[in-house]
């Protein structure tokens, strides 16, 4: 059974992505990710660290507590 908080960040990442019309390429090349883990977290694939989320909100220019709000 998938981790519907996973699930729903990942939502988030993507949303807030789209909204600034990044791709996911765009968005590795601004945290020093690679793409294929960017397309894991939107996907809800894997539980990113901290730091991880830290990297993404920077880069999408949010604070980390706008990030893990869910309400769209």
């Amino acid at each position: 059974m998938p981790n519907t908080d996973l699930f729903k960040l990942g939502y988030k990442i993507k949303y807030e992505r789209v909204k600034q019309k990044l791709s996911q390429l765009d968005l590795a090349l601004l945290t020093g990710l690679t793409t294929r883990t960017i397309s894991r977290i939107e996907c809800g694939i894997i539980d990113p660290k901290f730091s991880t989320l830290l990297k993404i909100s920077s880069a999408l220019s949010l604070e980390i507590k706008d990030l893990l709000d869910f309400q769209l």
